[in-house]
């Protein structure tokens, strides 16, 4: 192996790294989902395993094949910079009517006391919430257990901005062998920092005691993916 294309496999360890820590979006939908939802651990990490996949999966075939055709970098760039602006309106689309379903069902689950009147004239009072009606219970949870695959989805359309420019196309220098070997340098990296972080924030988050708030989660979580979107159009 030559020193040219062990330096862009260290390179491809460490930028995967960096790029997942520094960018919210990879981690913080999936923790605060997981809290409102309460999936557990496992369920949590399949999805997050599922959106890494998408998400470097759908870069490295864009990549390979404009290598494989020639095409200019530029344009590359050009259909990436387009797929993360969809990605990013979808974070935000979804985040917002999650957001507002969110603040729907706290406020119809709105806790309040009843007063029971006992013979020998004594009474006790205790609080509880009333859900919405069954039928409507039932269709907004089918709705909302869509969650994963639009999560899916959008990181699907979500790009690995660094990988094509910075990594894959250096490593067709080196051949089909080299391009392999960064892409999958890089997707290990990436998607291993994701289950790590996802991992150790769920754990984390699931601890704090909500009390009260415990009914705001759905709202909490989506304004978290809301300002997710609004920070990748930012370009935060």
């Amino acid at each position: 192996m030559s020193s040219d294309l062990t330096i862009l496999l260290a390179t491809a360890a460490s930028v995967g790294f960096i790029h997942t820590v520094t960018g919210p979006d990879h981690y913080l939908p999936f923790v605060v989902i997981a809290k409102a939802r309460k999936w557990t651990m496992v369920k949590t990490s399949l999805i997050t395993l599922a959106c890494g996949i998408g998400h470097v999966g759908s870069s490295v075939v864009l990549g390979g094949l404009g290598i494989a055709l020639g095409v200019m970098l530029s344009k590359i760039e050009g259909i990436e910079s387009f797929r993360g602006n969809l990605a990013a309106w979808a974070f935000v689309l979804l985040g917002l009517g999650y957001m507002i379903w969110g603040i729907y069902r706290a406020l119809r689950n709105k806790p309040h006391k009843h007063i029971h009147y006992h013979t020998g004239k004594t009474t006790h009072e205790h609080e509880h919430m009333h859900e919405q009606n069954h039928d409507h219970v039932h269709k907004t949870e089918k709705i909302v257990n869509l969650t994963p695959w639009v999560l899916i989805l959008i990181f699907v359309l979500g790009p690995c901005e660094v990988l094509i420019p910075m990594l894959m196309y250096p490593a067709a220098e080196h051949g089909t062998k080299g391009i392999v070997l960064v892409s999958s340098v890089f997707a290990v990296s990436t998607i291993a920092t994701m289950l790590v972080i996802v991992t150790l924030l769920t754990t984390g988050f699931n601890k704090i005691p909500f009390g009260k708030l415990e009914r705001w989660t759905h709202a909490i979580a989506g304004a978290t993916i809301l300002l997710s979107g609004i920070a990748i159009l930012l370009g935060l």
